[in-house]
């Protein structure tokens, strides 16, 4: 599924911090105000599920989907499913795979795991409970119609094999999944994914949310997400 036409991130404004508990005081049957969180680098973003969220600017755009990770605390492995792609007529580049990292609620920055370390990190329950728990991550521009499969990670029983890069071109969707081994299990709180593109970075925003959390979210997803697409639609003048 495509996207519409995506503005100029030069367009838009931003809000602050994203938020989800509801205001102390707040009815019950009042929809919560939520702020979006600051990336410190210009961009738009996006929710596209209760577990999928994309950021983007003039020069890339990236999706992720977290379900597995939600469903992780207090493991040492957290697996998000991605997609990217550049924008329209940006020129081509070759991404590495030490182009993307994890920020953790403390403030850690943690790289992509190697294919060694993949391996030996026993994820094959998480990989199970994958194909379970996962949404669609399937919304890219127009134009980015061919497939193109991001190969960081294969398993021993896989006839595919892994590569440390892979070509990212306007007409091309490149999705795959990502591992990170995270010392000390997931916590609740906001994480970051961080690609690098060659002249700019896209952070995208998500959270691991606590149960109470992630029940007001559900109840009141429509209203949030209305609220997250206006914060970064053009402004009136």
């Amino acid at each position: 599924m495509s996207k519409e036409r995506l503005p100029s991130v030069a367009a838009v404004g931003l809000m602050s911090m994203w938020a989800l508990a509801a205001p102390a005081g707040v009815r019950a049957q009042e929809t919560p105000k939520v702020q979006i969180p600051q990336p410190g680098v210009p961009q738009i973003m996006t929710m596209e599920g209760k577990f999928v969220r994309a950021s983007y600017n003039n020069e890339g755009y990236v999706i992720l989907g977290y379900q597995p990770a939600n469903r992780s605390l207090g493991e040492e492995w957290l697996l998000v499913e991605i997609g990217l792609t550049v924008r329209d007529n940006v020129p081509d580049f070759t991404m590495t795979r030490d182009a993307l990292s994890l920020e953790t609620p403390d403030g850690k920055t943690i790289p992509l795991a190697s294919t060694v370390e993949f391996r030996a990190g026993n994820t094959q329950g998480l990989q199970n409970r994958a194909k379970v728990q996962r949404d669609s991550i399937n919304y890219f521009p127009p134009k980015a119609s061919r497939a193109c499969r991001i190969g960081f990670f294969t398993d021993l029983i896989d006839r595919a094999m892994a590569w440390d890069q892979f070509e990212v071109s306007d007409d091309r969707a490149c999705v795959g999944r990502l591992y990170f081994h995270v010392p000390g299990g997931i916590k609740y709180g906001q994480h970051w994914l961080n690609v690098k593109f060659p002249k700019s970075v896209v952070r995208v925003p998500f959270r691991i949310l606590t149960a109470d959390e992630e029940k007001l979210l559900s109840k009141n997803y429509k209203d949030i997400s209305q609220q997250v697409k206006d914060a970064f639609s053009p402004k009136k003048k």
